[in-house]
């Protein structure tokens, strides 16, 4: 089935943003910048679910800094143990997310 299938099916918003989120498969890792820097990457978001929301919702709980470019989430820092607990607090299920 399509997701222009389900959205038209008439299924709440509820059930369809689960949905969408059980068919994510999201990479964390990190990159060193300039500096010596880290920045933890979080990509892997198809346009079905709200990449911008998620993280600004990363940001607010982990205490860092960091914007949504390119189709990926960028934190300042080394945030690899956290991001995987927060993103199962945010509904994601643990098995879809791979963090390096």
């Amino acid at each position: 089935m399509t997701d222009d299938f389900l959205k038209s099916a008439g299924l709440p918003d509820e059930l369809w943003e689960t949905i969408a989120k059980e068919k994510q498969n999201i990479l964390v890792r990190t990159e060193r910048r300039r500096w010596g820097k880290y920045v933890t990457i979080v990509e892997g978001f198809d346009k079905s679910v709200d990449a911008k929301k998620i993280s600004k919702d990363l940001k607010t709980k982990l205490a860092c800094g960091g914007t949504y470019k390119d189709g990926r989430i960028e934190l300042q820092g080394d945030h690899r143990k956290q991001v995987g607990k927060v993103l199962t607090s945010l509904g994601f299920p643990k098995e879809s997310i791979d963090v390096k």
